[in-house]
């Protein structure tokens, strides 16, 4: 089933550790499982790679406490529910292995080694063991290194995200002053229109008043030829 994060801004990392942390659990809960039925010298061995295991599940805690922040607000709850639900696994796992730990009859059982010489185990048995830390730890820095390869990568597509989207601002931003710059132009267009507007209506004002004038005086001669042929 898919992530429900993947699809959110700034949880691909979170998704990730928690992809890890799912596989890391799920081979520490094996691992748990195989301890009660050995004994000896493999037991000691299995619960050393479930200290490592139980060791790397926290480190990918750890990141994930620290992605937390990242979280879009509306996916925070489910994220906090799910984070919570982890730590208790990793709790109960760890007391699991404290109690396998303690059981110091299973582990010391059917081993005459350990009876006999108190000493310690024989030299094959601890470069076995120290083979298994050596290639435990190789493991772990490999996923350690993946982890960082990941964070670099989604560091590089945020920095190209963030120089997309200023080029797309500065774009946005030439686009607005040359708008601007027609809104003035047009402004001066109108400006202009206005005043000869005006100066045509201060015209045919001044020619009303002229026409008016002559009518009047035409109409004054009129009246007084009449006048004068009639005396």
């Amino acid at each position: 089933m898919a992530n429900p994060l993947d699809a959110d801004a700034g949880s691909e990392l979170f998704a990730n550790y928690e992809a890890e942390l799912n596989l890391v659990q799920a081979d520490l809960s094996q691992k748990l499982d195989t301890i009660p039925s050995l004994t000896g010298e493999p037991r000691k061995a299995a619960i050393s790679a479930a200290e490592r295991a139980l060791d790397e599940a926290k480190e990918l805690l750890d990141s994930m406490r620290l992605e937390k922040p990242n979280i879009p607000s509306n996916s925070k709850a489910a994220v906090n529910k799910r984070f919570r639900n982890h730590e208790t696994d990793g709790d109960s796992t760890r007391r699991k292995l404290t109690s396998l730990k303690d059981d110091r009859s299973a582990l010391f059982a059917n081993s005459k080694r350990y009876r006999d010489d108190p000493t310690g185990g024989a030299p094959g048995d601890e470069q076995l063991e120290q083979r298994q830390q050596l290639l435990s730890g190789t493991d772990r820095l490999e996923r350690s290194s993946g982890r960082l390869r990941e964070s670099q990568r989604i560091a590089l597509e945020t920095e190209d995200i963030g120089r997309n989207t200023l080029a797309d601002l500065g774009r946005q931003r030439e686009t607005i002053e040359h708008t601007r710059g027609t809104l003035l132009e047009s402004e001066g267009y109108t400006d202009r229109s206005n005043k000869t507007l005006r100066g045509m209506a201060r015209r045919m004002a001044t020619n009303k008043i002229v026409t008016i004038a002559i009518i009047t005086v035409l109409v004054i001669l009129i009246v007084a030829v009449v006048v004068s042929k009639f005396r």
